[in-house]
């Protein structure tokens, strides 16, 4: 039986330093738990365009289409902003997305107890926070027709188009009904029903498939706006919250800074299920190529880091091993390494990032 098969694209600015960092522990895998990875690696973002004239070649989309499951670090960077927007390093990731139609983007937000002070909210509110948002990703206002700016009489007008079918809603429903059933068996979905067409078609859609289909979940719904102020209230009151691509984006983002860091925080890009019965599959962490700190050994790998532990759960069904990598950072968090993101007003002194991972490694070998 062959090995599973991973694709990384450590792209641009801190990408590769995060990167590294996984890579130690995908060997790890191989040494200690005989889990081991074929692994690829290519280019995507800014480094494909200096060497292609494109963000992703031809050849890597190919690639991605037959792993198992592709590792992504971040794309992006100063020098590549005044590129035509067809070629900016971003539309190699989405270009990812949409070929390999990776419609459901799971984003967690959890809330470490070592890290609880770091939120702007206060401890009892987030101390313990595991909330799941799925965010539609191929669809919806950043991808409908008609789009564009045009000229109506003596003025320009900006144009996007929020546009769902029912098969595309009832497909991230069931992503999203699935994960509740292996967490806390609860899904609230948001959208916008109270004066928008497509999210009165969203929730109709939604509850049709828990009703035929998922009727043990618990199921609620919830405009995306009354969402957001609940998330600062008391967001341990979700566990999963299934949205469409617009709404996901901004919840996602709003969700994530309740756990104190961007830099902590994975996510998994889940698409339909290949030969295998596994899903197509891109990981990357939430944080951005940071080019501010690249090649400075400054960056936090946690988020890159966690992304692998997301693939060893969804990818490769390995949930006791995606849960013993997930307790061992919780552990070096604990013993109080920090790198210099998540330095407190208190000061100290950070850990590099081959640092972070070096301890990350120690913890695991602490677990065995």
């Amino acid at each position: 039986m062959s090995n599973p098969s991973l694709l990384i694209l450590a792209g641009d600015g801190i990408g590769p330093e995060v990167m590294a960092e996984v890579k130690k522990i995908i060997g790890w895998y191989g040494d200690k738990r005989a889990l081991k990875f074929d692994v690829s690696e290519d280019l995507v973002g800014g480094c494909a365009y200096d060497v292609h004239g494109k963000p992703l070649a031809d050849e890597t989309m190919a690639k991605a289409q037959e792993v198992d499951a592709v590792l992504l670090g971040a794309v992006g960077g100063p020098q590549y902003d005044n590129l035509d927007f067809s070629v900016k390093p971003e539309r190699g990731l989405l270009r990812l997305r949409k070929e390999m139609d990776l419609y459901a983007n799971l984003r967690p937000a959890q809330c470490f107890d070592a890290l609880a002070d770091f939120s702007s909210l206060k401890k009892d509110v987030v101390a313990g926070l595991d909330i799941m948002i799925v965010r539609e990703l191929t669809s919806g206002v950043y991808f409908g027709e008609p789009r564009g700016i045009f000229t109506e009489g003596n003025e320009r007008v900006g144009i996007n188009t929020q546009r769902y079918t029912e098969s595309e809603i009832a497909r991230v429903a069931r992503s999203a009904f699935e994960l509740a059933r292996r967490r806390g068996n609860k899904v609230c979905s948001m959208e916008k029903a109270n004066v928008m067409e497509s999210g009165v078609l969203w929730r109709e859609v939604v509850q049709k498939v828990h009703d035929e289909e998922y009727p043990d979940v618990q199921l609620s719904h919830m405009y995306a706006d009354a969402g957001a102020m609940q998330l600062t209230r008391w967001p341990k009151q979700f566990d999963v919250i299934v949205t469409d691509n617009l709404f996901g984006d901004l919840l996602s983002d709003l969700a994530a800074m309740l756990t104190g860091s961007l830099g902590m925080l994975p996510s998994a890009s889940l698409g339909a299920p290949m030969a295998n019965g596994r899903p197509k599959a891109l990981y990357e962490p939430v944080h951005g190529s940071a080019p501010d700190i690249a090649g400075q050994g400054k960056a936090n790998p946690i988020a890159c880091i966690l992304s692998f532990a997301m693939a060893l759960r969804y990818s490769f069904d390995q949930g006791a091993e995606a849960d013993r990598l997930e307790k061992a950072v919780e552990k070096v968090l604990a013993d109080g390494l920090r790198t210099a993101d998540l330095m407190g007003p208190e000061g100290g002194s950070p850990v590099s990032t081959s640092a972070m991972g070096d301890a990350v490694v120690a913890a695991l070998d602490a677990s065995l």
